[in-house]
């Protein structure tokens, strides 16, 4: 931990004297001075916005982690869904934010419903990789033990094949946190009416950009938060995962 305090502050100090010798306008990078001084004149407009992002957030990735778990089992227990819908999620990566955000708008209206899927459309793909790519490493010689026991497809699937896939779909979800908070940004740029996306978007359009960075430092660290978290939470559900770590504590 120590090492990243000092390479942060070795990191604020560079930006800070690149901006004192460069004479770059704080118009295009304000100095980290700067940033804290926003940060500490907008107490509760970074808090007010940041709780309707947070909501948004939170509600996306938990729709990812429970979309991606579902469609990654149905992909793993039928071959032809996986053939025929594996493409489809992949292309569905490739659609840009800002064309699907007005449609979403115009069909839900200014509500976190659109936040939602937009947050959750970018997020599960993570989720839906990694936890199927864990359904099908599952240890053979457990499944062949099961099948010795006369067990049912579905008892295979709950009692073998979901334990072992779940730290994969946390560390999917884990992977997501930061494309949430990109997700969300994007989201309320294309219409809401509170949230950090959108005060970064006013920010920039009054120049005050040493706000739009305050902005983005919290949401850096909401999601830093949320990465740990996420990790905490696996370490508790998914507790075989982590067979080292329960040697050393004892």
């Amino acid at each position: 931990m120590i090492w990243t305090v000092l390479l942060v502050a070795a990191l604020l100090g560079a930006w800070q004297l690149y901006v004192a010798v460069s004479g770059v306008s704080d118009i295009v990078l304000p100095a980290p001075l700067d940033v804290a001084r926003a940060l500490a004149e907008n107490p509760g407009l970074l808090w007010d916005n940041f709780r309707t992002t947070a909501v948004e957030v939170a509600g996306g990735i938990a729709v990812a982690l429970v979309v991606g778990l579902v469609l990654a089992v149905a992909l793993h227990l039928s071959a032809r869904a996986r053939r025929a819908l594996y493409p489809l999620l992949v292309a569905s990566q490739a659609v840009p934010v800002p064309v699907l955000a007005p449609l979403l708008v115009v069909w839900l209206g200014f509500t976190v419903g659109p936040k939602l899927v937009i947050i959750g459309l970018v997020c599960f793909f993570p989720v839906v990789v990694t936890t199927l790519d864990a359904l099908r490493r599952t240890d053979p010689d457990q499944l062949k033990l099961l099948r010795t026991l006369d067990a049912s497809r579905w008892q295979v699937l709950r009692w073998v094949e979901l334990p072992a896939a779940l730290p994969a779909a946390l560390s999917g979800a884990k992977v997501a946190v930061a494309v949430a908070v990109i997700g969300a940004v994007l989201a309320e740029d294309a219409g809401a009416e509170s949230g950090l996306g959108l005060m970064i978007t006013q920010a920039n359009a009054q120049f005050d950009i040493a706000l739009s960075f305050a902005a983005c430092v919290v949401l850096a660290a909401f999601a830093l938060v949320l990465f740990f978290t996420l990790q905490t939470a696996e370490r508790r559900i998914a507790p075989w995962a982590h067979p080292a770590e329960r040697g050393t504590s004892t």
